[in-house]
């Protein structure tokens, strides 16, 4: 157990959680007047436009770990992945104007050839942070450090899983993000009550000891290697909290007999300098009260760093976190004992029960291997960032459902409609329980403030569709913009046109889940094509002609439907434009 000392007393948290949502019933949408061209709105401005349009969970998107930003400047919703990048880069960058409707950018998050590139390899879970003042971008991810590092950080350079986080920082959100530093964060979480019975255990390091009377054999003290790094931002200060990758954390089970390696969750909080400075040329360090906070007797002058446990099966053990105990003897060796709580997301909830306003902070967590069809979420709740945290009783709230045919279900983030007025869970899973890729699932969260657990907590849900669902709430109104356009008899022309969100970003209508569809009357003047996203005329006969563009999002089933809006009391329209065309 680390040694850290009691955490201080927590002020409200900076953002609340906004509840409420709008709906508009199908039936009531039908075909209208043109929409108008509007100028782009602020986040929230639009909360009482409602439209018909749906997204499809289509499994299109490829990407393990997906961390989303809404970036407020463009308007778009940028997703980091693990995979999916160009060669020579980590980390793909897609990015969204609702959430649902991916576009996977050229390159990459970070550069594999940075010239402050500490990593070797296992470069995972990036997630990036925007600061409003300075308009930097940071990206913290994990990676596993060579020899030289691992001596450095771990006090072995064979040690095996080396991992720890860098950060890197961009002044846009697609990158390519550069490592501030030459090396990772500059902590070192340490166990010093720990036996590492890695110490005693055999060259194939698959075999703990048989008992635990023999694993208190083994020398006391431990590095703690990290991964999936995450951030709050709570009232002016920063909580880092990390994955310890099921590796050097063997704990005996007394209810199987048996030693298993254990990947927990745990957090420390970091100082804010580096978050201020308006160069992003400083790395982030932990608070002094965690440096050498877990330092015995020992005659070395190695950091050993202090830490608080979030999340431990042995304190809250659940039997959906099993998935993977017996893995050494079912792999015939091959594998080990294991559990898994990894890929954590942490953010505060305001919510008013009897007249009082309250908080709580809920963390989601991911069970289990990421590449079984086990794998699964579960939250837990806690009055503090730094806990003690507690896991809702009927986990998992989120794993695998043959049903809609998403499996491996895990490592999400949370984050919000445009208008800020619902919560979605963006998430990995696989079609199949053997499919080799993780792609991205956006569901709805929801914190039920009415409806609460045994201790008083609103209770936390995660939607699971590949059917049709209503897009994010303040995604519309859209705007379909074209230019007017002149072509020559026997010659083409392809028509400039774009359909934008209610925040200004641009939808690709190349993809499948957006297109326009188009009407020429009269229809002989040109001949009208659409493909990827392009509208190209034909000039056939002279004269003039109008030009009218729809749009139209894909169902679940296949077909494409026109899209209605409407603000609050009008009547329902497509969203559409006309413009003239002179054939000459």
């Amino acid at each position: 157990m680390s040694r850290e000392p009691a955490s201080p007393s927590f002020p409200p948290a900076r953002r609340a959680v906004l509840g409420g949502t709008l709906a508009l019933a199908a039936a009531v949408l039908v075909p209208g007047a043109a929409v108008a061209a509007e100028r782009r709105p602020a986040r929230g401005a639009h909360a009482s436009t409602v439209t018909d349009a749906t997204y499809v969970n289509d499994a299109t998107t490829s990407g393990g770990d997906p961390y989303v930003l809404f970036d407020e400047p463009s308007g778009y919703y940028y997703a980091y992945c693990t995979g999916g990048s160009d060669d020579g880069f980590y980390f793909g960058v897609h990015r969204s104007p609702d959430l649902s409707t991916w576009e996977r950018l050229p390159g990459g998050a970070l550069r594999a050839d940075d010239p402050k590139q500490w990593g070797k390899d296992w470069f995972w879970a990036p997630e990036v942070y925007r600061n409003s003042d300075t308009g930097l971008y940071y990206l913290f991810y994990a990676a596993r450090m060579g020899s030289a590092l691992s001596e450095q950080y771990f006090g072995y350079a064979d040690f095996e899983e080396p991992c720890s986080i860098g950060v890197a920082v961009s002044r846009t959100p697609d990158g390519p993000f550069r490592n501030i530093d030459d090396r990772p964060l500059d902590y070192h979480p340490y166990k010093p009550d720990y036996h590492d019975v890695n110490l005693i255990m055999g060259a194939d390091q698959l075999t703990p000891p048989a008992t635990e009377e023999e694993g208190r054999t083994a020398p006391l003290g431990s590095y703690i290697p990290m991964i999936d790094p995450n951030l709050l931002f709570d009232e002016g200060r920063i909580y880092l909290y990390f994955s310890s990758n099921a590796y050097r954390n063997w704990v005996w089970d007394t209810r199987l007999g048996k030693y298993v390696e254990e990947s927990n969750i745990a957090a420390v909080e970091l100082t804010t300098g580096w978050w201020r400075d308006p160069e992003g040329a400083t790395m982030p360090t932990v608070e002094p009260r965690y440096v050498d906070a877990n330092a015995g007797t020992e005659s070395d002058a190695r950091r050993r760093d202090g830490f608080v446990p979030v999340l431990t099966y042995a304190a809250d053990p659940q039997p959906w976190e099993d998935a993977h105990v017996n893995d050494h003897e079912t792999s015939g060796g091959s594998k080990k004992d294991r559990r898994w709580e990894e890929g954590s997301t942490a953010w505060r909830h305001t919510y008013v029960h009897a007249g009082e306003r309250r908080s709580v902070y809920y963390l989601t967590y991911s069970a289990n291997n990421f590449e079984n069809e086990y794998y699964g979420v579960g939250y837990a709740v806690a009055e503090h960032p730094l806990g003690p945290w507690r896991k809702y009783a009927n986990n998992p709230v989120l794993s695998q459902n043959p049903d809609v045919g998403m499996y491996s279900t895990g490592h999400g983030s949370q984050t919000s409609s445009p208008d800020g007025r619902e919560l979605y869970y963006v998430h990995h899973g696989r079609t199949s329980p053997t499919s080799p890729d993780r792609v991205v699932y956006t569901e709805r969260l929801r914190i039920d403030d009415h409806h609460v657990d045994a201790a008083g907590r609103p209770l936390l849900t995660i939607d699971q569709s590949t059917g049709d669902e209503p897009v994010p709430t303040g995604t519309a109104p859209f705007t379909l913009t074209a230019r007017p356009a002149a072509v020559r008899v026997g010659e083409t022309v392809d028509v400039a046109c774009a359909v934008r969100s209610a925040a200004g970003a641009a939808f690709d209508l190349s993809a499948p889940g957006n297109r326009v569809r188009a009407e020429l009357r009269p229809a002989g003047q040109a001949s009208v094509r659409v493909e990827d996203g392009t509208v190209t005329l034909r000039g056939l006969r002279k004269g003039a002609a109008r030009l009218t563009l729809v749009y139209q999002r894909r169902r679940a089933d296949g077909s494409y439907r026109d899209v209605h809006q409407a603000r609050h009391g009008t009547r329902p329209q497509t969203v559409r434009v006309t413009v003239p065309v002179v054939v000459r």
